[in-house]
């Protein structure tokens, strides 16, 4: 019975551990210029802490959705930032 108790609480933790820490953006959601100027503040204030900002045109919608789901739970972004970074930094392609 212990084992039982012990593996559940186990399993549990690791499933925990290795789950997604920020929800996965798809698409634009935040289009207002106030909203997109909070997207840039935190890309600017997050992102510069560890690196140098990357340009804006390094990559595509889809290839800011693969760099910010790897980076965003690194910077400790809420899913609201993270959409707004997101959202800012597609905002800025499309120009």
């Amino acid at each position: 019975m212990k084992k039982l108790v012990l593996s559940m609480i186990l399993g549990s933790a690791f499933m925990v551990s290795c789950g997604p820490k920020s929800v996965a953006v798809t698409g634009p959601k935040y289009t207002s210029s106030e909203q997109l100027a909070q997207g840039k503040t935190v890309f600017e204030n997050s992102c510069n802490r560890c690196h140098k900002l990357p340009d804006p045109a390094k990559h595509d919608d889809q290839g800011w959705i693969k760099t910010l789901s790897r980076m965003a739970p690194k910077a400790k972004l809420s899913d609201d930032q993270h959409q707004m970074v997101y959202d800012y930094l597609i905002s800025v392609n499309k120009k």
